[in-house]
């Protein structure tokens, strides 16, 4: 798809644009933003508190989701920066 491409050669340049043109595409389409969450998380690009942060809702609903979807959960944290992230997500879930 040359439009892909198109966007990602225009985010080396304007990372920003991309951004804001991404969030907005996404907040339209929840459908293809949990996709796109739910990819992430299969990519170990972000982890499971990450992603119940990211859609705004309590990490154990997230888990309820995936189990019922028969998305993987990934128990226990593989590195300390997992551990980080997974601390600062659920502190902010508490705020």
């Amino acid at each position: 798809m040359w439009q892909l491409a198109q966007l990602t050669k225009l985010s080396e340049k304007e990372p920003e644009t991309i951004e804001c043109a991404l969030k907005d595409m996404l907040e339209t389409h929840k459908d293809l933003f949990y996709r796109v969450i739910v990819g992430a998380y299969l990519d170990r690009q972000i982890n499971l508190s990450k992603a119940a942060e990211i859609l705004g809702i309590h990490p154990l609903e997230i888990r309820k989701q995936f189990q019922k979807q028969g998305v993987p959960i990934r128990i226990g944290l593989s590195n300390k920066d997992e551990a980080v992230a997974e601390v600062k997500a659920f502190r902010a879930w508490k705020e």
